[in-house]
């Protein structure tokens, strides 16, 4: 399992099909809270679970799910 210390803020978020999910902001314990001024993300903050991540590579954050799977599972924060 990936350590949520690895995942640092402005890394890029990418689907396991490549595709764009978002940028990171920052990491609250076990989720991922995605930038909200990113296109990808809808202009909204978004929340994943660290537990989504598979791998991390060239600072990119590389996720179990494809780009869709993640954009429909995420969490929205209020």
């Amino acid at each position: 399992m990936i350590q949520a210390s690895l995942i640092r803020e402005h890394m890029e978020v990418i689907g396991s099909d490549g595709g764009h999910v978002g940028r990171v902001d920052h990491v609250l314990g076990d989720e991922i809270e995605l930038a909200k001024l990113d296109l990808g993300a809808g202009l909204k903050h978004h929340l994943i679970p660290v537990t989504w991540v598979d791998d991390i590579e060239d600072d990119k954050v590389r996720l179990n799910l494809t780009q869709d799977a993640a954009k429909a599972s995420w969490r929205e924060k209020h």
